[in-house]
């Protein structure tokens, strides 16, 4: 796990490296950018669940921290906390916002918002929101916070095609060190659900088990694993 300046740790898989970008080239290739130092200001993903919202912020929160004072928060947790837990963070470099949604519409939290997308502004830096709408079908409480973020760049990340769902998975299993074959992955597919946040959380376990038992991960394998799993 990688610890970043916030104080939440996020996974040592969430990189760039192991993100397919596919058709979200343009996202990925921005999200580096601004990560890099090589670009200022803020950024919108959005899409549904499932499509890497999470791991994206994550990654360049990750990469922007080798460099850069980086803070990953998870609105969607933090929430209920009150807006007070955004309270020193535009002594950062580079943030990002998860599940900025979560707390649209409430006025607190927006005029927190508001005022810590004016000063990061204001200070060149970095912020980087995600939610599953775009910033103009937001409901806002404030409209100044929505205009503000509908002039930012956005970016609708695309559900992967049924080909690039293979690739993905096998590109996360490498940079873990591990081979995942087609038949293999094309089995995972078939059957659990399709979204990259299943299989992943899915491919974590089966990657721990074939550790412990030095196996590759074939189908008989992963059979067996499942089903201690069930049993369990």
């Amino acid at each position: 796990m990688r610890q970043l300046p916030l104080g939440i740790r996020v996974p040592d898989r969430a990189v760039f490296a192991s993100f397919l970008a596919g058709r979200d080239a343009q996202a990925v290739e921005h999200l580096k950018s601004l990560a890099q130092g090589t670009a200022a200001g803020a950024a919108w993903i959005c899409g549904p669940s499932g499509v890497g919202k999470t791991h994206l912020l994550q990654a360049t929160c990750v990469l922007a921290s080798e460099r850069l004072r980086a803070g990953y928060l998870p609105l969607r947790e933090l929430g209920p906390l009150g807006s007070g837990a955004l309270e020193g963070l535009t002594e950062l470099d580079c943030l990002c916002l998860d599940d900025l949604d979560a707390v649209a519409g409430s006025a607190e939290w927006e005029r927190a918002l508001f005022g810590l997308h004016r000063e990061m502004e204001e200070r060149e830096g970095r912020v980087v929101a995600a939610a599953q709408a775009p910033p103009t079908l937001i409901e806002w409480a404030l409209k100044d916070l929505g205009s503000r973020w509908a002039a930012s760049a956005v970016f609708q990340l695309r559900s992967l095609e049924e080909s690039e769902l293979t690739h993905a998975l096998q590109l996360r299993a490498r940079v873990r060190g591990l081979e995942l074959p087609d038949d293999t992955a094309r089995w995972l597919q078939r059957r659990f659900p399709r979204d990259m946040r299943t299989l992943y959380d899915l491919l974590d376990t089966l990657d721990e088990a074939a550790l412990v038992a030095r196996r590759r991960l074939t189908v008989p394998f992963i059979r067996s694993v499942l089903s201690r799993r069930s049993e369990a």
